[in-house]
């Protein structure tokens, strides 16, 4: 097997072969280190990089297994965390230069579990300013691009994570989802992205209490993923808002034969990308030929559902990035601090007017769902904005159609909105830029078992992704 191989090695498959003898962990980190120096100048995935630790930490991980006692399900593992959560004694700066020298005295939770579980942090995944935007770029460390097509996005606000993932540098990685933050990059890169009901994996204060907000896994497989939010997930002390008991999901599922797949082309409220569309119903044809039927929905919902949104970000998250603009704003990015200038226009009644909005919208998908075992709809409505794109001075348009900059070109907030929800980003094809598409699998509220199974019956059908060269972004090194 080649290093390149290696690399690309689903994480689950690198464990199995660890327990067997028949793969060192230093042998895999020393393969993503050297794919990481290749490659890195071009893709930009990674802000701190921790490479001679993490080879120390994979000669105490290929000792554990050479003894028979691994740490845990992620042991040995290479794997991105994103540049906004917390570990003790690193440098966290959320893409910006106002937190360019702040250092965490504290490991936020999941991190911890990833720790414990023996995962090995060989770096940190570039994030937009604060995570507010769909694409990956800051004054801090530049633009990162897409591995498929560096003239596009790998997406955001965990595009780094996306990135290094398709690029064959991280294993495994994390990401956060507050309007699309885990699936779009998912989607623009070929990836598995799971947003979780909220509630099943803790978060730091005070967005753990935002129930728009949410972490989870990204990956190259369905049981990648699984595997990552097994250790992510479940009640935490310091975070009220997390679920109890602890919901530890399978990794192989009955057949989806029989069952009845809602479908929405538009959510009644996006302009869509024909190449966006074809590859979607190229999906939905997968579906039918395991045995499921498929059926055209109106959701009805329309653009109302954007609207309120991205009212309630502005309310709250960006609100909370505005307390920085008396003080900082000349060292903002221009969308960061636009998106903070814009929500000091924002009221208690615009707030309470999205929340009326949601329940709504509940008021169809929720019956909707009752008659039906998941819904599928696209994840971003085209495949990619470019890598410099500027929502705060730019336009995006589809079908000729002048769209939201910030949010329009993708079809994830809604379900932030509908955030009980869980939802499976999975890959549907890719467009002729080559950048890829992605399809939501949206299940009702707390069946993560129900997305999952779908998408494991999906990506089993197409064989899986990444397994070959030709399956994979044509990068040097």
């Amino acid at each position: 097997m080649s290093d390149t191989d290696l690399c690309y090695l689903p994480a689950t498959e690198a464990v199995r072969r660890f327990k067997a003898k028949t793969l060192s962990p230093v042998e895999l980190m020393e393969a993503v280190i050297a794919r990481a120096e290749a490659v890195e100048p071009a893709i930009n995935a990674f802000t701190y990089t921790y490479f001679d630790e993490a080879l120390d930490q994979a000669r105490e991980a290929e000792a554990r297994y050479a003894a028979g006692n691994p740490a845990g399900p992620l042991d040995g593992l290479p794997i991105g965390i994103k540049d906004e959560s917390y570990i003790k004694g690193k440098p966290t700066s959320n893409g910006s230069l106002i937190m360019k020298d702040f250092v965490a005295d504290t490991t936020s939770t999941v991190n911890q579990r990833i720790l414990d579980a023996g995962g090995i942090v060989h770096a940190r995944t570039a994030t937009p300013e604060f995570s507010c935007a769909g694409f990956t770029w800051s004054r801090l460390w530049g633009v990162t691009h897409n591995p498929w097509n560096p003239d596009f996005t790998p997406g955001g606000s965990s595009g780094g994570t996306a990135a290094s993932l398709a690029a064959g540098t991280s294993a495994i990685a994390t990401g956060s989802d507050i309007g699309g933050s885990i699936r779009i990059p998912a989607s623009t890169c070929g990836l598995v992205g799971y947003k979780p009901p909220y509630g099943r994996n803790p978060d730091d204060p005070p967005f753990n209490l935002d129930f728009y907000c949410h972490t989870g896994p990204l990956a190259r497989s369905v049981r990648d993923a699984i595997t990552l939010q097994n250790v992510m997930c479940g009640p935490d002390p310091r975070d009220i808002s997390t679920l109890r008991p602890k919901l530890e999901l399978p990794d192989s599922f009955a057949p989806i034969s029989g069952w009845k797949i809602a479908y929405s082309r538009n959510l009644g409220a996006f302009e869509v990308d024909p190449e966006v569309e074809r590859n979607t119903e190229a999906a939905l044809d997968v579906f039918r030929s395991l045995g499921a039927s498929v059926e055209p929905v109106d959701i009805g919902w329309g653009p109302e559902i954007l609207t309120a949104g991205l009212d309630y970000l502005n309310h709250l998250f960006g609100g909370s990035i505005s307390t920085l603009l008396d003080d900082h704003a000349d060292e903002m990015t221009t969308y960061a601090r636009a998106f903070a200038e814009k929500s000091r226009g924002s009221t208690a009644a615009d707030f309470v007017g999205t929340l009326e909005a949601a329940g709504r919208m509940y008021q169809t998908l929720g019956p909707l769902l009752e008659r039906y075992n998941v819904l599928i709809c696209p994840t971003t409505a085209m495949p990619a904005v470019r890598a410099d794109f500027d929502q705060s001075c730019e336009t995006v348009e589809i079908n000729g159609r002048e769209v939201d900059p910030a949010l329009g070109w993708v079809m994830t907030t809604p379900f932030n909105t509908m955030s009980r929800c869980p939802v499976l980003s999975v890959p549907s094809g890719r467009a002729g830029n080559g950048v890829p598409t992605g399809i939501q699998i949206v299940g009702r509220t707390y069946c993560d078992e129900d997305v999952m199974r779908a998408g494991l019956a999906y990506e089993t059908a197409l064989g899986g992704w990444f397994a070959a060269q030709g399956d994979r972004p044509a990068l040097n090194g």
